[in-house]
């Protein structure tokens, strides 16, 4: 397996034209049906950011949705949003305890509400779903269902159900279908810049990693900044 640097490497080196090539080949257009956005039966929507991307959101304004001209009431209007309005800890790796999970983990996921849908998904009065951040969403949704075949990136909703080259493509009624040679190219270079921060993301993990020891109860967050609390704070604060 090569390093994650020689990885970031080969990350930086697509070529968008080879990535759109492959995302022209495969097909895809949004149906707005919003089953990568919402959870599956007793399982949460969970789509990995960035440390920036949850700051982003912070101050993200949300679009109205339907008719009452308000906005999905699972997450609060910006001047009072906090981190944790935002972003949970990946739950992967960590352990339920007596208070609920605890433990360390690597990454970030956007919130989700009572449903185990993302908290900016919202259904408008025609049933269709909409993102109400959707200028300001991160990466993993701008370039869903594909991703690209590097060790050390992610790998969203399970395995692959088709590839052409380096990119993968993930389950999703909207694949298969037509796409714009500009909208390829945009979703590629969008990908592309995935591919990079993950893996930065992922080297900067690695060698701000000390181990935490949390307690019952606690659970820690290490992403490249450092060492972090539920509400993201860094537990040097």
């Amino acid at each position: 397996m090569q390093s994650l640097e020689a990885e970031l490497e080969s990350a930086r080196e697509l070529a968008i034209d080879d990535l759109a090539d492959a995302i022209e080949s495969i097909g895809f257009e949004c149906t707005r049906c919003g089953a990568c956005c919402t959870g599956h039966g007793e399982e949460e929507h969970t789509a990995t950011v960035f440390p920036d991307e949850v700051r982003r959101l912070e101050d993200a304004e949300a679009a109205a949705v339907g008719s009452d001209g308000g906005e999905d009431d699972a997450v609060p209007e910006v001047e009072d949003r906090e981190w944790r309005d935002v972003a949970r800890p990946v739950p992967y790796g960590l352990a339920e305890g007596a208070d609920g999970l605890e433990g360390e983990t690597f990454e970030w996921a956007l919130q989700t509400d009572g449903c185990g849908d993302c908290a900016f998904y919202a259904e408008g009065d025609d049933g269709v779903g909409a993102c109400t951040v959707h200028e300001d969403r991160p990466l993993i949704c701008r370039t869903y269902p594909f991703s690209v075949a590097l060790a050390g990136t992610s790998q969203p909703m399970g395995e692959a159900v088709d590839e052409e080259g380096v990119v993968r493509a993930h389950e999703c009624e909207g694949l298969g279908r037509e796409i714009a040679r500009e909208d390829a190219e945009e979703l590629a270079r969008a990908l592309k810049e995935r591919a990079v921060r993950e893996l930065e993301e992922a080297i900067g993990v690695r060698d701000a990693y000390e181990p935490a020891d949390p307690g019952p109860g606690e659970v820690v967050v290490h992403d490249s900044e450092g060492a972090k609390g539920i509400d993201g704070t860094p537990l040097e604060d």
